[in-house]
């Protein structure tokens, strides 16, 4: 299934494509930067066929993160993937990169955004922002919420 039928069936309004108005690009030459999160973030899940999981948001960038799963996805499944921080509510639509530990409680599994409103961006990069700031400074940061 496609991100347009994941789309369509998704429950999302008929325009969900257009609410989707950025559209995060990696930089050829350099990664975003990535923020480590430990433990402390949830995020919500929602796969293809319309269950949800939950996972643990190790790590997170303008461009995608690392997930603490259960048990692993399937590599190149498209999924919604929430989660709060902050500034408010992120929501994007992500593809599920391929696992890369496998522990004895779960896996660790990355994932890009594809698809992610102008709005939770925002409160994205405000967060991540936030966090970085704070670190060159030598402070803790709770611009992740940990529900």
């Amino acid at each position: 299934m496609g991100l347009s039928n994941l789309l369509r069936n998704s429950g999302w309004c008929h325009s969900a494509v257009e609410l989707m108005t950025h559209f995060p690009q990696p930089h050829p030459s350099r990664r975003a930067a990535r923020v480590q999160l430990g433990d402390s973030v949830l995020a919500a899940i929602r796969l293809e066929d319309g269950r949800r999981t939950k996972a643990k948001l190790q790590t997170i960038s303008a461009t995608g993160g690392l997930l603490r799963l259960p048990q692993s996805l399937g590599q190149g499944d498209f999924v919604e993937v929430a989660f709060q921080t902050q500034a408010g509510p992120v929501h994007g639509m992500a593809e599920v990169l391929s696992p890369m530990q496998k522990m004895n409680d779960g896996v660790l599994q990355p994932f890009r955004f594809v698809a992610i409103e102008d709005e939770d961006n925002r409160r994205l990069r405000t967060s991540l922002d936030h966090v970085v700031e704070r670190n060159l400074m030598g402070l803790r940061s709770s611009a992740f919420s940990t529900y």
